[in-house]
């Protein structure tokens, strides 16, 4: 299973937006569009950073590539 982290943009630490939690399970996901999948090029499409909620399981997307991820330590 994943571990959790914390994320940050610049100086601002994500908080989740349902629970206010602050840990999260990074995931990649696919951002797919129809016009790629019809034409069966959805490899091309582009992708996005999922943090998902570690307490409540919120998926919040980022597609901004800035993000920054530190581990939770114990």
């Amino acid at each position: 299973m994943a571990k959790p982290v914390h994320a940050a943009i610049g100086d601002t630490w994500i908080r989740c937006l349902i629970c206010q939690s602050d840990e999260f399970r990074k995931r990649e996901v696919k951002l797919n569009s129809f016009g790629l999948e019809f034409l069966k090029l959805a490899w091309a499409d582009e992708s996005a950073t999922g943090l998902i909620c570690w307490e409540c399981g919120y998926v919040h997307l980022f597609v901004n590539r800035d993000i920054r991820l530190y581990r939770v330590r114990p």
